[in-house]
């Protein structure tokens, strides 16, 4: 009973197997969530301008630690936001690659199940703009 909360859909991202288009459930389908809103600029989606991340609107900021403070923030006000599924514990952002990535260490736990995971998610600053 707990699972079905969770759903089941589309994979993401959409693919046919087989013929068949891909299925993600339970948490699966919270992880693939959390990619989508993530990976969605803020604006990007017609009917719901609201939804995504504030990320997007950081790709040509110097890698610093101000920038890191806004990404944390960007990705826990989304995650909150548009996840319900899920109880935030933790978002930490590590600078790597001489400044080109940040990557992204979201620790949450699926309330339905108390299950807990550790997603990273790689954010690309545009090359140009190197501490």
């Amino acid at each position: 009973m707990a699972k079905s909360f969770l759903g089941q859909g589309w994979g993401f991202p959409v693919q046919a197997k087989a013929g068949v288009l891909a299925q993600a459930a339970y948490d699966d389908s919270v992880r693939e969530a959390i990619w989508i809103i993530l990976g969605t600029a803020r604006g990007e989606r017609l009917m719901r301008p609201d939804f995504g991340c504030g990320i997007h609107e950081l790709v040509f900021e110097r890698n610093t630690a101000a920038t890191a403070g806004k990404v944390t923030e960007a990705v826990r006000d989304a995650l909150l936001s548009f996840e319900p599924r899920i109880d935030l514990l933790d978002v930490l952002v590590d600078a790597q690659d001489a400044g080109a990535v940040m990557q992204v260490s979201i620790e949450f736990k699926v309330r339905a199940t108390n299950n807990a995971f550790n997603l990273v998610f790689p954010f690309y600053l545009e090359s140009g703009a190197q501490p």
